[in-house]
C-alpha cells in the first residue's frame, strides 16, 4: 500500500492541483508560489474565518470515510460564512499528515473537500503540507465578501424579535452515537440509520440562506449550530444582550433522530438541542420585518421554524407548556 511518505511535497501539491477548477480571473497568483496573491473584490467588505478538524477530536477514522473528512472540514467554515451572510469566495488548505497515511485516502480527502468547494465556488489558492507524528489535521481558512450594511452577526437583537431555525435539529448527534455504537441495527432501521449518519458525515452549511438573510436584511442577528441549538442561544443572548425563550413544542427535530434518542435519552429534546454538528442556523428578525424574511425564504430553498423569541430578562430557557427550564447544554472544546 503507498502511503503520503512515498510521495514528495510538491507531487501531493500537484494531486490537490488535479482536484482543482481552472483559477478565476481575481486570482493573480495561485498554487505554487510563496504565497497566493488575490485582486480584492470591489464594494466589498471581507469576511475571515479559520477552522481546524483533528483526528480523535472532531473525526474518527475508524467510521468517518476518507471523502468525509474532507467535505466537514470546508463545511463547517462555509457554514460560519453562512451565519454572516457572506457569499464564499477562497480558501487555504493546511494538512499535517500521518506518514502511514494511506495515499488513496489522501486523494479521497481532496476529492471530497473539493466538490463541496466546486458547489458553493470556493476557490482553494494555496496552503501548506506538512508530516504530522501524531493524528491527522486539516485546517482551513476561508475568505467571503459581503456588502457593508449585509454583515449578520451575533449581535443586535432586540427584545421582541422572533427566533427561527433551519431545518431540523438532532440528526447529526444521533448519526455520531449510531456509528458509535456497536448495535446491529433491525432492517426496518437501517433506513433511519442511514439518514441520520449521512447528516452526521456531510453536513450540509446554509450559505444560500445565510447570504440572503443578509441581502434582504431580513436577521437582526444569527449564528450557526456547529455546537447545538442550546449553545446558539446562549451565543445570541450573550452578543445581544438579551434573554431568549424556545418553545420545546415548536423545535423541530428529525424525526429519526427523535426516535433514536426516545429509546436511549432521558430527554431527546436536551439530546437534540446539545448536540452539536447541525450546521444550522439560528437567527432573529423583528415583526415588523417579516417581509423581507418572506422575500429570502422564497429562494433559500430550506425550511424554516420559528421555535421562540427574545425577551428582556435575560434568560436562556424552554417553555414547555407551562414549565419552564433553563437551557443547557452544547458542545465545548474545553472541559
Amino acid at each position: 500500500m503507498q502511503t503520503v511518505s512515498d510521495f514528495s511535497e510538491a507531487e501531493l501539491i500537484e494531486r490537490i492541483r488535479q482536484h482543482l477548477p481552472p483559477p478565476p480571473d481575481w486570482l493573480v497568483v495561485g498554487i505554487g508560489d510563496d504565497a497566493a496573491v488575490v485582486a480584492p473584490a470591489r464594494n466589498r467588505l471581507e469576511v475571515l474565518t479559520v477552522d481546524a478538524i483533528v483526528e480523535g477530536v472532531h473525526f474518527d477514522r475508524r467510521f468517518t470515510p476518507p471523502g468525509a473528512i474532507g467535505h466537514r472540514a470546508l463545511a463547517v467554515n462555509l457554514s460560519d460564512l453562512a451565519a454572516m451572510g457572506a457569499e464564499p469566495r477562497l480558501a487555504l488548505l493546511s494538512m499535517a499528515l500521518p506518514s502511514d497515511l494511506a495515499s488513496e485516502d489522501f486523494n479521497q480527502m481532496i476529492g471530497g473537500l473539493a466538490a463541496l468547494a466546486r458547489q458553493h465556488r470556493v476557490h482553494v489558492v494555496g496552503g501548506n503540507l506538512t508530516r504530522s507524528p501524531g493524528p491527522l489535521m486539516i485546517d482551513v481558512t476561508l475568505s467571503g465578501m459581503v456588502k457593508t450594511r449585509q454583515v449578520l452577526t451575533r449581535g443586535g437583537a432586540r427584545p421582541g424579535d422572533h427566533l427561527y431555525l433551519t431545518g431540523s435539529i438532532g440528526a447529526a448527534a444521533a448519526g455520531l452515537q449510531m456509528l458509535q455504537s456497536s448495535e446491529t441495527p433491525a432492517a426496518d432501521d437501517a433506513r433511519r440509520r442511514e439518514a441520520c449518519v449521512v447528516r452526521y458525515l456531510f453536513p450540509e452549511p446554509r450559505t444560500r440562506v445565510g447570504l440572503l438573510l443578509g441581502r434582504n436584511r431580513a436577521a437582526t442577528a444569527c449564528v450557526d449550530l456547529s455546537d447545538g441549538l442550546a449553545d446558539a442561544a446562549r451565543r445570541i443572548a450573550e452578543a445581544s444582550g438579551v434573554g431568549v425563550a424556545i418553545d420545546a413544542d415548536a423545535v423541530p427535530i428529525e424525526p429519526d433522530a427523535l426516535k433514536w434518542f426516545a429509546g436511549r435519552e432521558a430527554e431527546p429534546l436536551s439530546a437534540a438541542m446539545s448536540g452539536g454538528d447541525d450546521y444550522e442556523l439560528l437567527f432573529a428578525v423583528r415583526p415588523r420585518t417579516r417581509k423581507r424574511l418572506a422575500a429570502a425564504l422564497r429562494h433559500g430553498k430550506a425550511p424554516i421554524t420559528r421555535i421562540g423569541l427574545c425577551t428582556d430578562d435575560g434568560a436562556v430557557v424552554v417553555h414547555r407548556g407551562p414549565a419552564r427550564e433553563s437551557v443547557s447544554g452544547g458542545y465545548t472544546h474545553f472541559r
